[in-house]
């Protein structure tokens, strides 16, 4: 299943599944839990199914002999679940409808539970009671069953993890945000994971949530598995979580389990509980705690080493005699701060040292009073490895600005880098974005060029043009079709004659694809894998600048077509008009213009490829790290200490102030031209405004 076609299902199952909620009386809040336990049933079911052959054949293999075994031993072995028939997906979507179907979804939930320990206590099951309450939503459950058999038999785990957090992102846009806590896009999770790059081990997020940090870190390590493994390291990964709500701790072991996790999640306040012993014990840490919380008991964290190695976030006024004791943390931003510092395993032989990755509130950053001396504190045992400001808009129920922090026990350099991202995004609608996934390659690509790796930048190179490469054949075999639509569409007046010579450029302009296709093949002939990342970078540069003159003549090629088709429409608009008919289109002119829409958009896609190579040689011309201006800045201790121990990188990475070509003599005359302008305009409005004015009185008779 390719990225657009999980995409429109993910959408097709959330408008059913919302319409459906729509149509009843409940909250999305009631709602959200059972229709994520049934996408888990879903899977587990599929699961089964892809394994149940091989455990039926083990099971008559063993049957009878010293070593038999159990059905539900052999089925836990090789995948994890075992379901009894009344707990398979086919069995509840075959019910009658007069059947009690919460309680046979109840029932089903149990037998899952009884055979997977760790899961004991967090599937839903008295939800599908309250699904039921009411006459018009008897079914409801019924309804949903049948939706939800729509996910392909096929489907990974991989696929049921991403719609899994794709209904858990729609749920936290439809329930709101409280007490500062907010569900976080996967593209943010993503960017954070590619830059801390967890190998293996264990991970924490002490403010869990629905355990999509676990998730994606997961994701990041069966990616690089052989690369890692290559290098003789441990890939196995163990996660430990800690959530406040009973509710968001049964969604992130449900999550956990859709996604194959071994770990653990608890349920407690971090402020207060420390199941995990983590002091110094994670080589990862990874999370989005809630922001700006102020009701933290000071006495509860004061003396806790999780929270006081680097100082206590005080208030500045010392307590009244009345109210000592019953003192509270100013704003647990640091304290949050604090706790991933001291999660990380210290450097030893066999660790390289714990690395974090958390999401912060900008405040933080230029935080004063005792907050600064916590930032002081930390910057000076050079703990802090980098900064970036995200873009607005990129968090599903909240608007606010926020700042990725990043930490590395085993950091050995004292400059810190800050990266500013705020310009870097794509639009999901008018009011939320993300990162693409080249956007998140772009931006960690930054961190790997500062710790000197020139071979990950021009294999990245490389894969934007072999992506690149392989849209633009694609798109060559649209060409045709489309070249003879428009031919067929076109008359041979003279309209016809200037579309006609626009297509034949269009075909021409495609021949130049040849060369080009020639020409990568050859760098890819000379320039293997052990070629050296320099002689590779200049010649991408080379190889990129021959891409120029063929996006630009194919452009005009398709801005000329654009035009004879506007031209043949409005012929045929003349034409219906002087013979007294309705205008409209014909059927092969819209068919026509729905090809080209199509082409234009094939042809965007895979510039875009070669945009992402020109922006990367661009900022990193020689294929190693440098400050870029407006994006990036390496800055040591003296340059932070000349910022007043600010870590918020707009201070430092500056801010590109574009130059319009213009001498100060040009500029005085394009500006006393534009305010001669506005003035004449301004006379114009009041003369109009007057007539107006007349007019009116004229009318009323006044």
């Amino acid at each position: 299943m390719n990225r657009e076609q999980l995409k429109q299902l993910e959408d097709d199952l959330w408008s059913a599944a919302d319409n459906l909620r729509a149509n009843s009386d409940l909250k999305a809040s009631e709602y959200s839990t059972p229709v994520l336990g049934l996408i888990f049933l879903k899977f587990a079911d599929i699961n089964y199914r892809r394994y149940e052959a091989a455990i039926l054949k083990e099971y008559q293999k063993l049957k009878g002999t010293r070593r038999e075994k159990t059905l539900n031993e052999i089925a836990v072995a090789k995948c994890g679940f075992y379901l009894p028939d009344h707990a398979r997906y086919s069995h509840l979507l075959n019910l009658p409808e007069n059947q009690d179907i919460a309680k046979a979804i109840e029932k089903a939930m149990e037998a899952i539970e009884e055979y997977k320990p760790e899961l004991q206590g967090s599937l839903p099951k008295d939800e599908y009671y309250r699904l039921t309450r009411t006459q018009e939503t008897k079914l409801l459950p019924f309804d949903l069953l049948r939706q939800f058999d729509n996910i392909p038999d096929d489907a990974t785990g991989d696929v049921f993890g991403q719609i899994y957090e794709y209904f858990l992102g729609k749920f936290a846009l439809s329930e709101g945000q409280g007490g500062g806590e907010f569900f976080t896009p996967r593209s943010v999770v993503r960017l954070m994971v590619e830059i801390i790059e967890p190998h293996g081990g264990t991970v924490f997020d002490p403010a869990c949530g629905s355990g999509g940090m676990f998730v994606q870190s997961a994701q990041f390590i069966e990616k690089h598995k052989e690369e890692y493994e290559a290098q003789g390291e441990d890939t196995s990964v163990f996660v430990s979580g800690q959530e406040k709500s009973s509710e968001t701790v049964k969604l992130a072991r449900m999550n956990l389990a859709v996604n194959g996790l071994r770990g653990q999640i608890l349920q407690g306040i971090s402020y207060y509980d420390d199941h995990f012993g983590s002091f110094g014990n994670f080589d990862y840490v990874l999370a989005n705690p809630p922001f700006n919380v102020d009701e933290v008991s000071l006495s509860g964290v004061e003396k806790d080493p999780r929270f006081n190695t680097y100082g206590i976030p005080r208030k500045k006024t010392k307590a009244k005699k009345s109210e000592q004791g019953k003192e509270t943390v100013p704003n647990a931003n640091y304290l949050w701060i604090n706790l991933f510092a001291t999660s990380l395993r210290e450097p030893d032989n066999k660790h390289p040292g714990g690395r974090a990755a958390l999401v912060m509130a900008n405040s933080a950053s230029d935080a004063r009073h005792s907050e600064a001396d916590i930032r002081k504190t930390l910057i000076e045992n050079n703990l802090i490895y980098g900064m970036l400001t995200l873009p607005s808009n990129m968090f599903y129920t909240v608007t606010l600005p926020a700042t990725l922090w990043f930490f590395d026990k085993g950091k050995t350099d004292e400059r810190i880098l800050f990266i500013d991202a705020r310009n870097i995004f794509t639009p999901i609608d008018r009011a939320h974005r993300e990162f693409s996934e080249e956007q998140i390659q772009n931006i960690a690509i930054i961190s790997r060029l500062h710790k000197g790796r020139s071979d990950e930048f021009v294999a990245l190179v490389e894969r934007y043009f072999e992506q690149g490469m392989v849209r633009l054949a694609e798109n060559q075999k649209q060409v045709e079709p489309v070249a003879e639509q428009l031919l067929a569409v076109l008359d041979g007046n003279q309209e016809g004659q200037a579309g006609k010579q626009a297509v034949a450029s269009l075909v021409d302009t495609w021949k130049g694809l040849a060369p080009l296709q020639k020409a990568w093949a050859a760098y890819q002939k000379k320039h293997t894998a052990r070629a050296a990342a320099d002689k590779k970078n200049r010649t991408q540069h080379e190889l990129r600048a021959t891409f120029d003159p063929f996006f630009t003549a194919l452009h005009d090629s398709l801005k000329q077509i654009d035009k004879a088709v506007r031209r043949h429409e409005k012929a045929l608009a003349e034409a219906a008009k002087q013979a007294g008919k309705r205008q409209s289109s014909d059927r092969a002119t819209k068919q026509l213009k729905t090809a080209l829409e199509e082409l234009h958009k094939e042809v965007k896609n895979a510039e875009s490829y070669f945009g992402h190579i020109h922006w990367l040689q661009e900022r990193f011309p020689e294929a190693q790290y440098e400050d870029v201006t407006g994006l990036c800045k390496l800055a040591d201790l003296d340059d932070v200490k000349e910022q007043d121990y600010s870590l918020n990188p707009g201070r430092y990475v500056g801010v590109v102030i574009e130059e319009d070509g213009k001498t100060e003599e040009e500029f005085a005359d394009e500006f006393l031209r534009l305010h001669d302008s506005v003035k004449e305009l301004t006379k114009k409005s009041i003369d109009l405004q007057n007539v107006i004015f007349e007019n009116k009185k004229a009318l009323l008779g006044e």
